[in-house]
């Protein structure tokens, strides 16, 4: 049976974009990339069919500028839309815009988002489908009072969250009533960054949970089958390090109910296309928490242990497809345990998990039996601060849990990455840990138990080659050209002279030690420095304030996620160097102490 769709536009950046031209290559469906200024030249545009300019850097200027993506949707001819993950992925709005133009969403239905996108409707809907849900608010919090009464009445620590989003973003865990000011502001502000909405609701923080999901997918004829469980427990920051499948150590008949309890809210509100629930379980029970109404980053593990190609699915069922197995048929495929590794970015030196923006020098991903790595970077590609910080994600296979986490060991340890600091040491540490190994861990371990403090992941430079004195006297070079918009990839044969510059050079920008806190300053000295790039979102202090050690400064959004930046010494503040909205580099000065 061929395909209605023809040509897919992929409305996103990075690897989500690179795995989805992938399958739809192999479906015979041409693609077009859509790419920022700053991305011109990354992956996903050089393997697309076609790519149109979007304009602008930050994500606001492009990814979510609606009005450029549906431009290159025009120009294009596209007959279908992959919203990927995060960005316009779980947009009402932006998925009847491309409905009405007679184009198909490769997602669910715009109803189906609605309710499900708003995490508070959401818990409506999966209480009409019989779930058990966590105590909180079935309304948008109106203001901090909302929430100092939810938490009054229900008890501290309470957690503020993205009512349109997920993965963390836009998250705040709030221990006592006089934090819920910063609190909520800070929420709204990473909402508003990363999701386009600013919405938030109240619910109660559980004390050792499980974060466990449930992927199903769901076809325009009315039937939907979930696929697998996923425990993604290994988090920081509330947003998640390590996925595996199936969610290991539940009780017998606890996997079904929750694959019960899944199928019935999706079906609740008309659900179509690949979806997740995600629960909280503890002692034997489990919650309603919300639905991601898109593909999640760890839909592999689902993939690996049971040869199903999720995007393939989503494909096929936005062309009117049905489902190309029951329930049965699917939970027969299963087999073995599956690990996914998120590699992100950061430098986790003392359990920071600081961004680490930048260029990759060098990138040699692992191999061998039951490997797979999705990504979105080659080597000399950069991660900006201006987007999420995934450099790629390592998928493990093995027959059983033991065997895939020892497979996943011995793949983390071969892999290279140099010019930015990552996360590799800390996915370690959590693989190699007996509460791990035991499933004995939380989604609060990372952070309350596991012991980082002599961890290290400073970024390590690619060594430079002098050499090129035998360099032949033409070379093949490859640049890019844009012709009202689209892009053109050329290739010309030219001398091999280095590249200049016109105009005088910056000086280098001298770059902090990667193993500073985010305290800034260095050794307690009276300059405020931050430790990477990003943007000054909010001032916390004022010349002539008296300080202490440890007190906040100034809070610098880098990657999508707040980071407060603290006095390493007391003393008065003498000058602020910065103002809210200000771009800063790592080691730029943001403040004096004196």
């Amino acid at each position: 049976m061929s395909l209605v769709l023809q040509k897919i536009l992929i409305a996103n950046r990075g690897e989500i974009a690179v795995r989805v031209i992938r399958a739809a290559r192999e479906l015979g469906v041409r693609t077009v990339a859509v790419y920022s200024e700053l991305d011109r030249n990354s992956l996903h545009v050089r393997l697309a069919d076609e790519a149109y300019a979007l304009g602008g850097q930050t994500a606001a200027e492009s990814y979510l500028n609606t009005e450029a993506i549906l431009d290159a949707i025009r120009q294009s001819g596209a007959d279908g839309v992959h919203p990927g993950y995060g960005f316009f992925s779980e947009n009402a709005d932006f998925a009847r815009a491309i409905t009405e133009m007679g184009v198909a969403f490769i997602g669910p239905p715009p109803e189906a988002i609605d309710e499900m996108g708003d995490k508070v409707s959401s818990r409506l809907a999966a209480q009409r489908g019989g779930a058990p849900i966590v105590p909180g608010t079935t309304e948008f919090a109106k203001g901090p009072d909302d929430i100092r009464t939810f938490g009054e009445s229900n008890g501290w620590p309470v957690a503020i969250k993205a009512a349109f989003g997920g993965g963390g973003r836009g998250m705040k865990i709030v221990q006592s009533a006089a934090e819920v000011d910063d609190a909520m502001a800070s929420a709204q502000r990473e909402a508003k960054s990363f999701f386009g909405r600013d919405e938030v609701y109240v619910e109660r923080y559980l004390t050792w949970p499980r974060h466990i999901e449930v992927q199903l997918v769901g076809d325009q004829h009315g039937e939907v089958v979930w696929v697998s469980t996923r425990d993604c427990s290994a988090q920081r920051r509330h947003q998640k390090l390590i996925e595996e499948a199936p969610a290991p150590a539940l009780p017998d008949g606890v996997e079904d109910a929750m694959g019960a309890a899944a199928v019935k809210a999706a079906k609740a509100v008309g659900y179509y296309n690949a979806g997740t629930v995600e629960f909280i379980y503890q002692d034997g029970d489990f919650f309603f928490l919300e639905m991601n109404t898109r593909l999640q980053v760890e839909h592999p593990v689902t993939e690996m242990i049971t040869d199903i190609d999720l995007v393939e699915w989503q494909i096929r069922v936005a062309s009117g497809e049905p489902l190309p197995m029951t329930q049965d048929e699917v939970l027969a495929r299963r087999r073995g345990h599956s690990i996914e590794v998120r590699i992100n970015a950061e430098d986790v030196a003392g359990g920071k998990f600081l961004p680490s923006p930048g260029p990759i020098s060098k990138l040699v991903t692992p191999d061998g039996f039951g490997v797979r790595f999705d990504t979105g970077y080659e080597s000399g590609d950069e991660i900006s601060q201006f987007y999420d910080n995934l450099v790629g994600k390592l998928i493990v296979w093995g027959k059983d849990r033991d065997t895939a986490i020892a497979r996943t060991i011995r793949a983390l340890e071969e892999m290279t990455v140099e010019g930015v600091a990552t996360t590799i040491p800390a996915d370690l540490a959590i693989l190699k840990h007996p509460d791990f190994a035991a499933v004995e861990h939380s989604t609060k371990w990372v952070e309350q138990t596991l012991d980082l403090s002599e961890v290290s992941s400073a970024p390590v430079a690619a060594p430079t080659d002098g050499s090129g004195d035998d360099a032949p006297a033409l070379v093949q070079r490859r640049t890019t050209v844009e012709v009202n918009g689209k892009r053109f990839d050329v290739t010309m044969w030219v001398p091999d002279m280095p590249a200049v510059v016109a105009g005088a050079a910056a000086p280098a920008k001298k770059k902090r030690s990667s193993s500073a806190s985010a305290g800034g300053g260095a050794l307690g000295s009276g300059d405020v420095t931050v430790p990477m790039q990003g943007t000054i979102v909010k001032i916390l202090v004022e010349v002539g304030q008296e300080v202490a050690v440890g007190q906040g400064i100034v809070v610098l959004e880098a990657m999508k996620m707040e980071n407060q930046i603290n006095a390493e010494k007391a003393g008065t503040i003498t000058e602020i160097k910065v103002e809210p909205g200000a771009t800063v580099g790592g080691g730029d000065v943001v403040a004096t102490i004196e």
